[in-house]
């Protein structure tokens, strides 16, 4: 092939495959759970899918084709990789939210996807209310065997026939219907009841409370926003709390703030879900990044909150280091 030949090959493939990068992106995310990993597999697919391009053949859409390479290379990942849990899923509450924090280094914990990443027009942003990515799905998809994963997020996100998913995963479409029932039954043991749904922006006055009893620091505030049998959670620590007051013990103990001002919540959005990136005063008092924020709301206040403190995470939410 010539030179010229190859360029508009190359070409052609960029301006056909760009497309769905982002959907691309956000199916790695629910298979893997981590935004690290669903980054190195979308280059991964897109690097095999160019390699490959010659030989594609139409027979099947070029986003099947696509889905079937990054498919198969997250299934290969997920030979090698545990599952990605939250605290919630390794025990129950602390009993004292003032007794040492149990620490977690070995998990590889559940990570959250900002919506910026995966789109408005990835289909898991706007099926069911936006639940396809939030991080109770994400969990709980991370107890289901790799292949039933594949299965229930190619079936039930992403709508492709069981014919298509047969050839994703070059098998038949029986052993589909098969794995997605197990899976649907799976799911439905460990994913959490469906609950009403607060929107950002229904939620703004909550939002604004919470933003405020963060800022200022005012224990009463934080207790007051909390429903009563809110969760707080924050990989890497395994240790997690339930209950308004207890939340509010866990912060005034552990937390390293201690006045207003030593905290600031940056708005963001991750996992369909509002979200803050947390910046925490220094003894030279520059605020620096701490932690990401991913909240769930009820009518009446905030009912979880999982606080990520890997702050290696802000750059994929466009947070700078520091304010």
């Amino acid at each position: 092939m010539s030179a010229v030949m190859e360029q508009q090959t190359d070409q052609e493939f960029v301006r056909l495959a760009d497309p769905y990068r982002r959907e691309l992106y956000a199916h790695c995310y629910r298979m893997l759970g981590s935004v690290h990993d669903a980054e190195d597999l979308v280059q991964e697919t897109y690097l095999r899918a160019w390699k490959a391009y010659d030989g594609f053949e139409g027979r099947s859409s070029l986003r099947t084709w696509l889905h079937r390479i990054a498919t198969t290379a997250c299934l290969t990942a997920l030979e090698r990789r545990r599952r990605r849990p939250l605290p919630t899923g390794l025990g129950g509450p602390a009993d004292d939210p003032s007794a040492q924090l149990a620490d977690g280094p070995e998990v590889p914990w559940l990570e959250p996807v900002p919506d910026a990443l995966v789109g408005a027009d990835d289909p898991g942003t706007v099926v069911a209310t936006r639940t396809g990515v939030r991080l109770a799905l994400i969990a709980a998809l991370q107890y289901l065997q790799p292949r039933q994963r594949a299965v229930l997020v190619l079936r039930d996100v992403l709508r492709l026939s069981a014919a298509e998913v047969a050839d994703i995963l070059d098998t038949s479409v029986p052993a589909v219907n098969s794995l997605l029932q197990r899976a649907r039954a799976q799911l439905s043991r460990n994913a959490p009841v469906e609950e009403e749904i607060v929107e950002p922006a229904e939620g703004k006055a909550i939002l604004a409370r919470y933003v405020a009893a963060f800022e200022t620091y005012d224990v009463s505030a934080i207790t007051a926003v909390f429903t009563e049998d809110a969760v707080f959670e924050m990989p890497p620590f395994r240790t997690w709390v339930q209950g308004g007051a207890h939340i509010a013990e866990l912060i005034s103990t552990h937390c390293p703030a201690e006045r207003a001002g030593d905290m600031v919540l940056v708005p963001t959005s991750a996992n369909g879900q509002p979200a803050f990136g947390l910046y925490m005063r220094d003894r030279e008092g520059v605020h620096r990044a701490f932690g990401i924020q991913v909240l769930d709301l009820a009518p009446t206040g905030v009912r979880h909150t999982a606080m990520f403190f890997d702050t290696a995470l802000f750059p994929h939410f466009g947070l700078a280091d520091r304010l």
